[in-house]
């Protein structure tokens, strides 16, 4: 169902984004911020359901600026790959990715004629985070684990726009006590916690919670779609 297409951030970087349209006319467009594996056939997969269900969706590449093309498994050694990329991003001059997220929220507000919220897994859901608190034109956010999110320096942002989160209990990277301060420092957003590990909403990683991923996907598409019409 999807596609590749190339965005231009306002430096004139060309990012790469896999993007999909609904049949339809969209319900609201959703920009999908992936973990640190890249836009990879999960993430490719988001998009491509998210559109199927009537929305406009789109995947920018936010490892480009320092490796292009980059589509990682989840071994060991896929893991530590997407984490010193991770690193490498975290250290751009601000804006830094932020300008990569712009340029696809505005591409698909354009593109949609709709509303557009965002969405993101892991490190993408710090960046959904962050774009929420930095970022313009959004309407809505939904941050997947947001690794690293709990951190004091994270939790001091002021979203923008909503925010829907969900967390599971047994993540080891991220601790419960950290979820409890971002809820009670922004009761203004909506904080879930399932009984479930790092990754619950991957069904090609072996953390796959299926119940989990069904609940918070139902929450999601629901929040959305309060949001963004």
């Amino acid at each position: 169902m999807g596609q590749w297409t190339t965005l231009t951030s306002h430096d004139g970087f060309a990012v790469p984004a896999w993007q999909a349209a609904p049949d339809a006319a969209a319900r609201g467009a959703i920009v999908v911020l992936q973990e640190i594996f890249g836009v990879n056939a999960h993430i490719r997969a988001v998009v491509d359901r998210l559109a199927a269900r009537g929305w406009w969706a789109i995947a920018p590449a936010t490892f480009e600026r320092v490796r292009p093309g980059v589509d990682l498994g989840y071994s060991a050694s896929d893991v530590a790959v997407g984490r010193a990329l991770k690193a490498q991003v975290e250290q751009l001059p601000a804006p830094g990715v932020l300008a990569d997220i712009q340029a696809a929220i505005d591409h698909a507000a354009s593109a949609s004629g709709a509303k557009v919220g965002i969405v993101g897994f892991c490190w993408g859901g710090l960046l959904a985070w962050r774009a929420a608190a930095l970022c313009s034109g959004l309407s809505a956010a939904v941050p997947y684990y947001g690794g690293g999110m709990t951190s004091a320096a994270e939790i001091a942002r002021q979203p923008r726009v909503p925010v829907l989160a969900h967390f599971g209990r047994r993540d080891k990277h991220i601790p419960l006590s950290g979820v409890q301060q971002l809820a009670a420092a922004h009761p203004e957003a909506e904080v879930h916690l399932y009984d479930a590990d790092h990754g619950f909403n991957c069904d090609l990683r072996a953390s796959y919670d299926e119940a989990s991923a069904v609940r918070a996907r139902d929450r999601t598409l629901a929040f959305f779609g309060g949001h963004l019409r």
